[in-house]
């Protein structure tokens, strides 16, 4: 399968990459918090276009499942779906930290933790060795989070992050993580359900069950 769209909404960013025949054709917004379900169908018409590709044309449709914006993940799982189910064709999921696993700059270290802002000096996080997950996507607080740089692990993100002031973490890009991760993922076949990955509960979720 050597065709395929792939959509990330799951941040404040939105990544578009349609791939045909090897050649991969980008669209990438810095700033789209809120406006994802706005902007979205007019930046795939956009890389479509420029891909000279159709949605007809995929082979598959890939979405960034989380972890990340609560409603922004939904937009993106919804949009696949959608492409998917007009015309036949498979799903496949990445997860956000994937976008940022497969991505490097000037080399991958041994041991890397992924991670998202989650607010509030707080951060999803999920570790990988050798491109092998070692650790299950969590929920952390600082503290947390730095005290991994004394197990080996380097940090990385896909945006700047608050804990930058104290720790050296690498920033990559969301829009080549989200083509490597999706080209990757297929070779190994691992198509599916698109299934939302929250890694705790909405803020509204919490709320009620005070």
């Amino acid at each position: 399968m050597k065709n395929f769209l792939a959509i990330d909404t799951s941040n404040d960013y939105m990544s578009v990459v349609a791939m045909k025949e090897g050649v991969a054709t980008t669209a990438f917004l810095p700033d789209c918090a809120m406006r994802h379900s706005v902007a979205l169908m007019e930046t795939v018409d956009d890389v479509l276009s420029r891909a000279q590709m159709r949605v007809e044309d995929c082979d598959f449709f890939a979405a960034a499942v989380g972890a990340g914006s609560f409603t922004g993940i939904r937009i993106g799982i919804s949009a696949a779906k959608g492409f998917a189910l007009a015309t036949g064709k498979p799903t496949l999921g990445v997860t956000s930290f994937d976008v940022a696993a497969y991505n490097a700059v000037g080399g991958t270290p041994k041991k890397i933790l992924c991670l998202i802002n989650a607010l509030h000096d707080h951060y999803y996080a999920c570790g990988y060795e050798n491109g092998k997950v070692i650790l299950p996507p969590a929920f952390l607080a600082e503290e947390e989070v730095l005290s991994f740089a004394a197990q080996g692990f380097s940090f990385r993100a896909c945006g700047e992050l608050p804990l930058s002031a104290k720790a050296a973490v690498e920033i990559v890009s969301p829009v080549e993580g989200l083509k490597n991760a999706v080209l990757a993922k297929s070779e190994n076949g691992a198509f599916g359900e698109l299934v939302a990955l929250y890694v705790r509960k909405s803020s509204a979720e919490i709320n009620l069950c005070k």
